[in-house]
């Protein structure tokens, strides 16, 4: 901030802490201006919910029963969102469950995305039979039913969320490796790359240094999409009783044990919450992804 003392001479002081958070803000504005805004609120709300301990964040213990509250309908006193069929509050188990679910689904997709961007960079990179190899295993992995094979990997190696990461990272990096291989060709005949060419760099050192920094904004925008369809996997597999394993609740377990109460009028909160949960955070990841592609494409920006 300028300052004029009473010579007349103008001194730049320290900004001070309201000016600091006053900037922040404007920058934050800017940087999401055109952003789908309820998307971008949810998906931080999602975030949050899965860094901090659930106990900070839930009204009630997600996992005691209590036979005395069976399938209460929602009241702003004491449960807002009403009981399941086992007198556990249903917002407790919605945040709870959260937090199952996008941890295993963030957790897949940097595992999804650490192998499908080394599999791009090094077919992108050395080229010749290496990468026709990598992109023929990748179009087999491609023509497989993934939902299926994971079904018959997760039987086989027995339900846990450590084998779910596992499962949905194998079955989700080919997405990640076909499109940032296409980036990097491109990357490759750039003139920067030519010259660390002829100038001898090393092929790890232009994978590192010159390649993959400018393929971090198009490996956010798969990131952001591929974890709402990790979710629909996560979902898919603990309602089968293959995920997320009882007493621990995730939004897939919760429609499991709401099933039965479907077409029961006198239940309708108990399948609806998670089932509007999860249709909400796909959305989100969907619409923030469009959103980031549209940002850090240049041809799009004007659209």
């Amino acid at each position: 901030m300028a300052t004029r003392d009473s010579t007349g001479i103008i001194s730049q002081t320290a900004p001070s802490a309201l000016d600091r958070a006053v900037g922040a803000f404007r920058a934050t504005s800017g940087a999401l201006r055109g952003s789908p805004k309820l998307s971008v609120f949810f998906l931080t709300v999602c975030i949050i919910i899965a860094i901090l301990p659930v106990s900070w964040i839930t009204p009630h213990d997600s996992i005691e029963i209590s036979p005395a509250e069976l399938l209460q309908a929602p009241a702003f006193s004491e449960h807002l969102l009403g009981t399941d069929n086992q007198g556990r509050d249903v917002l407790s188990r919605l945040i709870h469950g959260g937090q199952s679910s996008v941890r295993v689904a963030v957790a897949a997709v940097l595992l999804a995305g650490l192998l499908g961007t080394l599999i791009a960079l090094i077919a992108g990179v050395v080229r010749g039979w290496v990468d026709r190899l990598l992109m023929q295993i990748t179009d087999a992995f491609l023509s497989l039913p993934y939902l299926m094979v994971a079904l018959t990997v997760v039987t086989l190696l027995g339900p846990s969320i450590i084998n779910l990461i596992i499962v949905i990272g194998f079955l989700r990096w080919m997405g990640f490796a076909r499109v940032l291989r296409g980036e990097v060709l491109r990357l490759m005949e750039m003139d920067f790359v030519r010259l660390a060419n002829v100038a001898g760099s090393s092929r790890p050192r232009i994978m590192l240094r010159h390649v993959f920094p400018n393929i971090i904004n198009t490996l956010l925008v798969l990131a952001t999409l591929e974890v709402g369809l990790a979710v629909i996997l996560e979902a898919s597999l603990s309602f089968l009783g293959l995920g997320v394993q009882r007493p621990i609740p995730s939004w897939g377990n919760m429609l499991r044990d709401a099933q039965q109460f479907l077409f029961f009028p006198g239940a309708w909160w108990f399948p609806l919450v998670p089932g509007i949960a999860i249709t909400f955070l796909v959305m989100s990841c969907n619409l923030t992804g469009d959103w980031l592609r549209d940002r850090t494409d240049p041809t799009r920006r004007q659209l």
